[in-house]
């Protein structure tokens, strides 16, 4: 359906899908002109029909995965081919016309580069709220986020932007709390959703955001979400004409690839295959957590009690980080080296700039956390067998450190008694 593909074709213009790779051409399905018009993302090519009606279905199906996920009553998404960073860009940046004086962003602090750098790259000056220790969890500061709006005028902020999905012992914002303070001092609120879609509970805080007071806009990834490739999102949100808004601050045409990834995807699941997947993510947050607990207490650490983080968990590195200050980075290392990826470990204390910001305490979402820790998530796709390889490795990890802390500590008690011995000779 796209004229490229159209045996009497006569192209004259400066794009008309010319492919010289047939292999390039085969990786997309001949679907060459991308999905948009310059001057809108959604609107339709009248010489790519194909291409304009494969995102107008891949859009409708993501509408009806999103309102299955929880989220109700959205009424409006577009894919965009960008991943959540810049899609975050794009939304704040189509919130500046709307408010015009403002400057700051409130930003509930998350120590993650691309959703701290979308904001500075729209032009904007992040005003970083630090959370508040409420047992092991960090949660939001509401009463920061309501004093700070005071002392900087609503007229000045942009948006709050908020976040869901979060390696713990960070959990969820207060979203609905948060989505009430937007109401009250009409300010808008985006909301990084970034790996949300798969956790009920993450959709549901959205859901009842916007039923209790203001959420504009969403965003989720489409690798981390539905196990396509890294370079696309999703926008979503409750108010038609303002994702409609969003969709037009995209410049140019865009890739299908992104489109057309989820949309086979969709199709090869169906809604009972995507059900399945969330099911068993579920079922394996479940037993992650009660198994790195047993390993924890075997090691003389814990897990972590962070009941409101569906999806990350985190496991105390208390002892390790005592014995040896490069021990707990070294752990990450012989995780990576021994193919265990997607484990994090946070040492205490690091400070890292990002953009002229520096943080202090970077990665632990706190400037003074109580301990060294390290994270392991339950995401969509997750097996048993990779929980339990994992858990394998960790130990065997574990141990190494423990027996070379033990062999350390006889080394020292035999150079300690050898220099008693030498003292009392002379």
């Amino acid at each position: 359906m796209d004229s490229n593909n159209f045996l009497g074709n006569c192209g004259v213009g400066e794009r008309e899908g010319r492919v010289v790779s047939g292999l390039v051409a085969r990786r997309h399905y001949r679907l060459i002109h991308g999905i948009g018009r310059s001057g809108d993302i959604s609107a339709v090519q009248p010489k790519a029909a194909g291409s304009s009606l494969l995102n107008k279905l891949t859009n409708s199906v993501v509408l009806d995965v999103i309102k299955l996920a929880g989220v109700r009553t959205v009424t409006s998404c577009f894919v965009v081919p960008m991943a959540t960073g810049m899609s975050l860009t794009l939304c704040f940046l189509t919130l500046r016309h709307k408010r015009p004086k403002a400057k700051y962003i409130i930003w509930p602090r998350i120590d993650q580069k691309s959703c701290f750098k979308s904001m500075i790259t729209a032009g904007f000056e992040p005003v970083v709220i630090e959370n508040v220790l409420e047992g092991d969890e960090l949660r939001t500061d509401l009463e920061a986020v309501e004093t700070k709006i005071k002392a900087l005028g609503a007229e000045n902020i942009l948006c709050v932007h908020s976040t869901t999905s979060c390696f713990a012992p960070r959990v969820p914002d207060r979203l609905e709390e948060l989505a009430v303070i937007c109401a009250n001092y009409d300010i808008p609120h985006i909301v990084n959703n970034a790996y949300g879609v798969q956790s009920s509970k993450c959709m549901h805080l959205i859901q009842q955001g916007a039923r209790v007071g203001r959420i504009d806009a969403f965003v989720q990834s489409l690798d981390k979400n539905f196990m396509v490739p890294v370079g696309g999102a999703i926008i979503a949100g409750f108010n038609e004409s303002f994702i409609q808004e969003i969709s037009k601050m995209y410049p140019g045409r865009a890739s299908a690839s992104p489109s057309l990834d989820v949309l086979i995807t969709l199709l090869s699941l169906g809604i009972s295959g995507y059900k399945k997947l969330l099911k068993e993510r579920k079922e394996m947050f479940s037993y992650l957590s009660s198994e790195l607990k047993k390993l924890a207490d075997n090691h003389n650490e814990r897990l972590l009690d962070t009941p409101h983080n569906p999806i990350s968990l985190a496991m105390s590195l208390k002892n390790l980080n005592e014995t040896n200050d490069a021990a707990v980075t070294q752990l990450g290392s012989m995780l990576f080296t021994r193919q265990v990826s997607g484990a994090r470990v946070v040492p205490c204390g690091s400070v890292q700039t990002v953009n002229n910001y520096t943080f202090k305490g970077f990665m632990s979402h706190a400037n003074d956390y109580p301990c060294a820790y390290l994270n392991a998530a339950s995401a969509i796709g997750i097996k048993k067998q990779d929980v339990d390889v994992f858990l394998k490795r960790l130990d065997k990890c574990l141990k190494t450190f423990r027996k070379e802390a033990k062999q350390e500590k006889s080394i020292n008690e035999i150079s300690d008694s050898n220099s008693a011995t030498e003292q009392l000779e002379d």
